[in-house]
């Protein structure tokens, strides 16, 4: 038996005619009917009930067509497979990364992950988390970076980050001279927030609904580069990832009491294909956990 006598088999059961499975083939009409008989002869059984022109497949022919579409689909599988090793030299990874991301953290990830796969072809979408969500769920990305401990359903995730989220103040506020603060005294304060639809802005939502009072919102912006220089000018006082302040000498980054934290996870859709390429880049993130300078 060999993958020309199954492959010719399949054919004949597919069209239930000898004739039309050689022209299929592109093979003579007695080949195919030899093919398959040698077949039948090393099985010991008989595969098709064959009245005139057309077949139909016996009890046998069933069960052993089972069998023959599953050895295809694992050679269909191994082939792909070993496409996409080579592919890694020529693929695609698609990945969403929010902004305040993109610009601290992932520069420098991005970088080497260029100098590990120089032939990859990596393209970066800058949405908000529930705009990622929705992207991978529509297979327009195939990999994206959410935020929380909870995996929203239809994803899975890996958590590579866990970075502290901080209360943002001018150096020259009283809060700037505090080792830590409480939320309270936060929300005390004239707020800058980011929009509705950001991740960052949820998370404070949660956050306030546990407080007796409401904030004073004084600006909302999805722009955290705006946020920085608004602190910095004296607008008001924000949230915002340690990272996005490390670099700005007119901002202070004080600790909450108890401190804060949010844990960062790359993304993707859980009943979706993720290629080798997009794995190799998931991969890299994960096993890349450290901190920034």
């Amino acid at each position: 038996m060999d993958l020309r006598q199954i492959k010719t088999f399949m054919a004949v059961a597919q069209s239930r005619n000898f004739t039309r499975a050689a022209e299929a083939l592109c093979l003579a009409q007695p080949a195919v009917s030899i093919s398959v008989a040698k077949l039948e002869e090393e099985l010991g059984l008989t595969l098709f009930n064959r009245q005139g022109r057309q077949v139909s497949l016996t009890a046998e022919g069933e069960t052993f067509l089972r069998h023959a579409q599953r050895i295809f689909a694992d050679l269909s599988n191994a082939e792909r497979e070993m496409s996409e090793l080579r592919e890694l030299s020529c693929g695609e990874v698609r990945v969403g990364i929010p902004p305040m991301m993109s610009s601290y953290y992932f520069p420098r990830v991005i970088h080497a992950f260029r100098a590990a796969y120089p032939k990859l072809q990596l393209s970066v979408m800058g949405e908000g988390a529930g705009r990622i969500q929705q992207l991978i769920r529509g297979g327009e990305i195939d990999l994206g970076v959410i935020a929380g401990s909870r995996i929203p359903e239809g994803l899975e995730a890996r958590c590579f980050l866990r970075e502290e989220v901080v209360a943002c103040v001018p150096v020259d506020h009283p809060f700037a001279r505090r080792d830590s603060i409480r939320l309270e005294e936060l929300w005390s304060e004239p707020l800058i927030l980011f929009k509705q639809g950001y991740y960052m802005r949820e998370w404070i939502d949660s956050l306030l609904r546990d407080l007796p009072r409401r904030p004073t919102v004084v600006f909302e912006t999805n722009l955290f580069s705006l946020v920085r220089s608004l602190i910095r000018e004296g607008v008001g006082l924000s949230t915002l990832l340690r990272m996005v302040v490390a670099d700005e000498p007119q901002v202070a980054a004080v600790s909450f009491s108890p401190p804060l934290y949010l844990d960062l996870h790359i993304a993707w859709k859980s009943d979706g294909y993720l290629s080798r390429a997009n794995q190799a880049f998931r991969d890299f993130l994960i096993h890349r956990i450290e901190s920034y300078t």
